[in-house]
């Protein structure tokens, strides 16, 4: 075995005696170069100054800080100017290394100028930029304009009923026959309709004039008997004339009130298409303002507010029928205006 083995731990002991004592020299020498390095004169910016060029500079902007400052927008005669970026250009699909300036060049999407591109700061890059919907509102950056309404806004937005749809109609058909005459005016009425409802007042208790009927059922209180007149009438089975009883019904129904019909009594029931009445409901859909695809319902003759449900029911459906509708829309200055609408076609009104 070495020596070195064998006395391990002393030649480790010495070792670490060695380089404590280097360390301790170290430290004294650097001890004893304090004051040289502190000795000579600062060399500043190359004079006997200390201080930081421009030192004062700090003071200043932090003193302005405390001032009032308005971010004003950059603009170049007219056109307003990102702070950032500067003035957009844009490249020609024509020419490629021909930039265009939307100030002084021809429109990019005809018919909209390129000023109201940048008025409304809506980016005209892209191929289909006028059919893209800015606000998210259901109409084009193209059909705004056309509107000169805010493409930005979410609650201005051009005609809703450009946007409206008739999906088609529900309809409940109806058959009203007087019966005959009893004293004093009065009449016997039978009712039935599409959805195999009926009502009768029988001969035992006939309706009166000026009287409401029936009392219960589908037709519950919707009619009101006015009176009956007699007239002459040329009957083209025996070629003959005689007298015929017509009856007067008001309606009674909400959004029918006070319609009048005259129905002969006791009418042939080879007779009874001639005398049908119907109570249709449109079926509609808006494209606009996050609902499309929701189908919503109105009665004809009534007025409703697009969106649906709104507080303004300024849209009144004057008409419905299997294959079209009309709608009277009133505009804020009491101004009524009348568009149809085909069955499956949405509105071809501008927006």
């Amino acid at each position: 075995m070495s020596w070195f083995s064998q006395n391990y731990e002393k030649a480790a002991l010495g070792a670490g005696a060695v380089v404590a004592a280097g360390l301790v020299f170290a430290g004294l020498q650097k001890l004893n170069s304090v004051e040289d390095d502190f000795s000579g004169v600062p060399k500043g910016n190359g004079s006997n100054d200390p201080a930081v060029k421009n030192g004062d500079v700090v003071s200043t902007a932090k003193a302005s800080f405390h001032l009032g400052r308005e971010w004003v927008k950059g603009d170049d005669e007219g056109r307003p100017v990102d702070l950032f970026t500067g003035v957009a250009l844009f490249v020609n699909k024509k020419t490629p290394s021909k930039p265009v300036d939307l100030i002084t060049d021809d429109p990019v999407h005809e018919p909209i100028p390129n000023q109201w591109w940048i008025d409304n700061r809506i980016d005209p890059g892209f191929g289909d930029s006028p059919q893209r919907d800015s606000d998210e509102d259901g109409f084009s950056n193209l059909e705004e304009y056309t509107a000169k309404t805010d493409p930005k806004d979410t609650r201005e937005y051009p005609n809703l009923l450009s946007k409206l749809t008739y999906g088609g109609d529900e309809s409940v058909k109806w058959l009203l026959r007087p019966g005959f005459e009893a004293e004093g005016g009065a009449f016997t009425f039978k009712y039935k309709d599409s959805l195999r409802r009926a009502n009768k007042v029988g001969a035992g208790n006939p309706v009166a004039p000026g009287k409401m009927f029936f009392e219960e059922g589908a037709a519950k209180g919707r009619f009101k008997l006015v009176g009956s007149e007699k007239r002459k009438e040329m009957n083209e089975k025996t070629k003959s004339e005689a007298e015929v009883t017509y009856v007067k019904i008001e309606d009674q129904k909400p959004n029918k009130l006070g319609d009048l019909y005259e129905i002969p009594a006791s009418f042939r029931n080879a007779e009874e298409r001639k005398y049908y009445k119907y109570d249709r409901t449109a079926i509609l859909t808006l494209d606009a303002l996050g609902i499309a695809g929701k189908e919503f319902k109105v009665e004809e003759y009534t007025t409703f507010s697009l969106p649906p449900g709104g507080e303004n029911k300024n849209y009144k459906l004057t008409e419905v029928t299997p294959d079209k509708i009309t709608i009277e829309m009133t505009d804020k200055l009491g101004n009524k205006k009348t568009y149809e609408f085909a069955k499956g076609e949405m509105g071809s009104i501008a927006p």
